[in-house]
């Protein structure tokens, strides 16, 4: 199943339009509001509490954003949920109630963190907990993951939403600790067929790669991260359809 139109009709925003220097925070109730003001789609992140509920939230360790360190994975949604976002008031959210609040007014790009810690097939509970929370909602969601286990599975538990690939150039150096034989094998998207994707989301400074070409060519669509500048932007949709966001307003 393909993106529809609406994830096309303007950029991504990366985990909401968020801006620290005035208290709004990556993947923040501000953050989204802050994005359907503007008429923007959300690119989001989903990890998975102890009890087995799809917090939005990026990291795997909570130091960054909240100060408080150790795995997010570790800690009950009720104590995530009452946990503070570094430099704001705000809280972290479960999906179920983003969902509520975007209600369908912008696109939602869903990211599935690997949860298996090798981009291998221990999934299972994150995508329930995520296709759980999409079972009645009425808006254009489409969900991703590195891992491509992932993204399979997400096929047989929301078979009419559009799936993804996010994709990278892998270089070991910035993968660590995953294994430079996996790194190897990812970098050329071996998976994209079998994990049944529709679109790749592409790192974009390795857009140039012959693989991300031959994809497009056979009719995938090409989304791109992360894009920081005007020029930035300006080279990737050369090759990608659209990109996520941050930092700067895209002409």
């Amino acid at each position: 199943m393909t993106l529809p139109a609406a994830f096309f009709a303007g950029p991504i925003t990366h985990r909401g339009l968020h801006d620290r220097s005035k208290g709004v925070i990556e993947n923040s109730m501000p953050a989204f509001k802050a994005a359907i003001g503007a008429g923007y789609g959300i690119e989001l992140d989903v990890q998975l509490s102890f009890d087995g509920q799809s917090m939005v939230f990026h990291d795997y360790d909570m130091a960054r954003l909240t100060g408080e360190g150790g795995p997010i994975q570790t800690r009950t949604a009720e104590t995530i949920r009452g946990m503070t976002l570094s430099d704001s008031d705000d809280t972290i959210f479960d999906l179920p109630a983003v969902l509520d609040l975007v209600g369908g007014r912008v696109p939602l790009l869903i990211e599935l963190k690997d949860q298996d810690g090798a981009m291998g097939p221990n999934v299972g509970p994150l995508e329930r907990a995520v296709a759980d929370a999409l079972g009645g909602y009425r808006g254009d969601a489409a969900v991703m993951s590195f891992n491509p286990h992932s993204t399979r599975m997400m096929s047989e538990l929301c078979p009419n939403r559009p799936r993804g690939l996010v994709t990278s150039a892998y270089k070991p150096s910035d993968w660590a600790p995953l294994s430079t034989e996996v790194c190897d094998r990812l970098r050329d998207i071996p998976d994209y067929e079998r994990s049944t994707a529709s679109f790749i989301s592409h790192e974009a400074a390795d857009l140039g790669r012959p693989r991300v070409a031959e994809l497009k060519a056979k009719g995938a669509q090409i989304l791109c991260w992360t894009i920081k500048s005007q020029a930035q932007a300006d080279e990737a949709l050369k090759i990608a359809q659209n990109i996520t966001f941050e930092g700067f307003i895209p002409a």
